[in-house]
């Protein structure tokens, strides 16, 4: 059998340690190399990385993604993206998605991991739409978690229903590195049992339990599995690709990867991760086993910026406090799996009521949104208390949100005007507004003042 292996060195792996402030400039000279190595997919885009790339980075994220798809000519690209919240925070009109799918695999997208943060497929149907209607590959995934709502028959029936809408591969999402060994066999096991398109499975190394449940996945028959270039592995990232291509081979499995390459690859990435150490950038506390995590479920990324946000406001001495605070959230929330932008509200809540004092005494518009039912159907019931807390006597919705939203392309492109020269841009906008408009006021007034000098010199 063979195991087929995607690389999220570009995307996820740096994401989970990093906060995603990896530059292009950083990995350009690699990227030709990683292209030999013989991955399945390199997972390069999407996620956090477009909004790290426009608020942190001064980057195009567009530009980004043209320049990767320029070094890499065999190797399919994916990206990850959340359904109807594309790359950001909310859901966007139908035009928008459809826009966007359309715009990432003209420039270079392959294949479109899709998920909702609720596992609600009414908000991924557009986007799965629209990436087979634009020649891509829709991967859809099953946000993973553990609650007395999930079972192992809920997500094979789910799966089923991720094919049936034309899902080319069905990706399991473990973003917080929880799945066990055996929750990783029997969950595959029921998928391969009811569907015929490929497993992938994605975990993190957060508690240390990656390698076994990669093993068992794999004996189960996954297809494919997610693991970063050992230099950028462990901790809250994915397990190391170099170990599990060894092992494999050692228990009989057919890979492809070719190890010269990979060892390239990971000397290119050694002084990089230390670099990002000696600027403290690379917190030690993500590269560590969390087994708490077993409990609080909080992914990679999350961690690595819940850090970030307490060390800003001066409390990171209250870490364990929130890490506390979080499942108990998490419940009263209805069970939501901890992926963004869930994680983000949870994770927001949890700072809030730990920092305060009080809790739900602070609320994001964020939370009201989920609470009124604008994020989809909770797998489970959210605490009627906190209905009570969040809405007053408001009603709910029980429709699909994203069908009260009228177009909104033209609005934004009206909207940020002369600012924007493609209709990239104009869907940065749409995304991040506030960022995106300063970026690209920048980009104009660099572009001006080049201009201006060539005159003068000339």
């Amino acid at each position: 059998m063979k195991v087929r292996f995607t690389e999220t060195v570009l995307r996820d792996a740096q994401q989970s340690l990093l906060a995603t402030r990896m530059p292009y400039s950083v990995f350009k000279d690699i990227l030709q190399a990683m292209d030999k190595a013989g991955y399945y997919a390199l997972e390069c885009w999407g996620g956090a990385t477009f909004d790290s790339c426009l608020r942190y980075l001064n980057e195009d994220p567009w530009d980004r993604l043209r320049n990767i798809r320029k070094n890499v000519k065999n190797t399919k690209l994916m990206m990850l993206l959340r359904g109807q919240n594309l790359l950001g925070y909310k859901h966007y009109p139908d035009d928008i998605v459809r826009l966007f799918v359309a715009k990432s695999i003209e420039n270079g997208i392959d294949v479109m991991r899709i998920f909702d943060a609720l596992n609600d497929l009414r908000n991924v149907e557009v986007a799965v739409e629209e990436t087979i209607k634009r020649g891509g590959e829709p991967q859809l995934a099953i946000s993973y978690t553990t609650s007395p709502v999930h079972t192992i028959e809920a997500y094979a029936k789910l799966g089923k229903q991720m094919e049936d809408m034309g899902a080319s591969s069905i990706c399991i999402k473990d973003m917080a590195g929880i799945m066990g060994p055996q929750e990783a066999y029997d969950l595959v096991k029921a998928l391969k049992e009811t569907v015929k398109v490929p497993i992938d499975l994605h975990t993190h190394s957060t508690t240390g339990l990656a390698p076994l449940t990669l093993l068992k996945a794999v004996k189960a028959g996954a297809d494919i599995i997610d693991t970063s270039i050992s230099s950028m592995s462990g901790g809250t990232s994915q397990y190391s690709t170099e170990s599990m291509a060894y092992s494999l081979r050692q228990l009989g499995y057919e890979v492809d990867l070719n190890d010269d390459v990979l060892k390239e690859i990971n000397d290119y990435y050694k002084p990089i991760k230390d670099n990002y150490i000696e600027t403290g950038l690379l917190d030690p506390y993500v590269m560590g086993v969390q087994t708490d995590a077993l409990t609080y479920q909080i992914p990679g990324g999350m961690l690595s910026n819940l850090i970030a946000q307490l060390k800003a406001q001066k409390s990171i001495d209250r870490l364990d406090e929130v890490l506390e605070e979080t499942p108990k959230v998490r419940a009263e929330f209805g069970y939501p799996p901890l992926v963004t932008p869930m994680s983000q509200m949870v994770g927001v809540q949890a700072v809030s009521n730990v920092i305060t004092g009080e809790r739900y005494k602070n609320i994001s518009n964020e939370v009201r949104a989920y609470v009124r039912g604008e994020y989809g159907t909770p797998p489970g019931e959210i605490d009627p208390e906190i209905v009570k807390i969040v809405l007053g006597d408001e009603k709910r919705i029980t429709t699909r949100f994203a069908d009260t939203l009228e177009p909104q392309f033209e609005n934004f492109k009206k909207e940020i005007g002369e600012y924007a020269k493609t209709d990239e841009d104009v869907l940065s906008y749409a995304l991040f507004p506030t960022v995106a408009e300063n970026f690209l006021k920048k980009r104009t007034e660099e572009e001006e003042n080049r201009a201006t000098y060539t005159i003068v010199e000339a």
